[in-house]
């Protein structure tokens, strides 16, 4: 009995590869062993980034609400205890965009703690 081999679904599989690797320098893009590897290796970053990205934005909101309450004469600390205490359910990506875009806001949100 002759070998089968499916060339069909082998070529879609490498095509499809190869076209992730679109963009990417020098071997990476077109030989299918190099872009491969890359691939694998970019998409592992991709989800480990997905997480750190959360991480980050966290850090960076209590940075600015911390900023932002320091201005007003409290720490961060107080401050989201007060908040928690006054049962005030806004979020640290709201307090942080209050804090940039809206000041007075913010400064009166802390004074209504206080």
């Amino acid at each position: 009995m002759p070998r089968s081999v499916n060339s069909v679904a082998s070529r879609r599989r490498r095509k499809k590869l190869l076209k992730a690797a679109k963009g990417y320098f020098g071997r990476r893009k077109n030989v299918y062993t190099v872009a491969k590897n890359a691939v694998e290796k970019g998409m592992l970053y991709a989800y480990r980034d997905r997480k750190t990205k959360k991480r980050n934005f966290r850090a960076l909101w209590i940075q600015r609400i911390n900023a932002a309450a320091r201005e007003n004469g409290m720490s961060y600390a107080q401050l989201m205890g007060k908040l928690r205490k006054a049962q005030v359910e806004l979020n640290r990506k709201a307090l942080a965009d209050l804090a940039v875009n809206h000041p007075k806001t913010f400064a009166a949100l802390v004074n209504r703690v206080r």
